[in-house]
């Protein structure tokens, strides 16, 4: 065996030391997940990557058992096929950390970081040793420090703005003319007119470059004729 095992070693020692190598890099990403509260932690990514490992594993078994078997046999084996549908399994699993809150979509490094975790428990399977430590302090390096250095990064912030108000003449004016006036860009809109109650609704998606004052905003908003009620989330 190649890597970290000699050839005296037992096989099944070999496995066992792969598979807590990988138990122990999927827990060490997963940790810092879990530091954060997101849904997929250390649990999740250990035993995801566990589990990529012993699927890498038994499909090497296979091949090792079976590898003497020509095109004609009834049994062939293909080893790649085992990776490819790891991956596939991996990528349904992320979906699910994925979460869309009106123009915000949540958990989508949770879902990166699974589907590395998966892709580490797969190298060390098949005693790619050296390669997996690395990718494991990549990923490591990536989620500790380069969050640090997005913060300083001035970017759009996208927000939901509920606007209601009453139906004056030139209020949709008045309200464009707000908008531009605090720097909020309209992604999206949605507009319902109360005949009854003579009450306009605007619903808004607006984007916002670098930090802004959410409470100043809505103050600013609650300012303008006949508004009745602000909501920025």
């Amino acid at each position: 065996m190649q890597g970290w095992f000699p050839e005296p070693w037992p096989y099944d020692l070999v496995v066992i030391g792969r598979l807590l190598l990988a138990a122990l890099l999927g827990a060490a990403i997963g940790v810092e997940r879990e530091v954060h509260g997101r849904p997929a932690g250390f649990r999740t990514h250990l035993l995801v990557s566990v589990g990529a490992c012993l699927m890498m594993v038994v499909s090497e078994h296979f091949f090792v058992k079976y590898h003497a078997l020509d095109s004609l046999s009834a049994v062939r084996l293909d080893p790649a096929r085992v990776a490819a549908q790891i991956v596939t399994g991996i990528g349904f699993l992320g979906a699910g950390a994925i979460i869309k809150d009106g123009a915000l979509v949540r958990g989508m490094t949770t879902a990166a970081c699974l589907w590395v975790a998966a892709g580490i428990g797969m190298a060390v399977g098949v005693g790619l040793y050296i390669p997996s430590l690395a990718v494991t302090a990549l990923a490591l390096g990536s989620l500790l420090f380069l969050k640090k250095m997005e913060r300083r990064l001035a970017r759009e912030h996208y927000d939901n703005l509920t606007l209601l108000c009453e139906d004056l003449p030139g209020q949709r004016q008045r309200v464009d003319e707000f908008l531009q006036r605090n720097g909020l860009r309209v992604t999206e809109m949605a507009v319902d007119k109360d005949l009854v109650n003579g009450h306009l609704r605007f619903d808004l998606v607006v984007a916002c470059f670098g930090q802004c004052d959410s409470v100043a905003l809505v103050e600013a908003a609650s300012r303008l004729p006949g508004m009745r009620k602000v909501r920025l989330h």
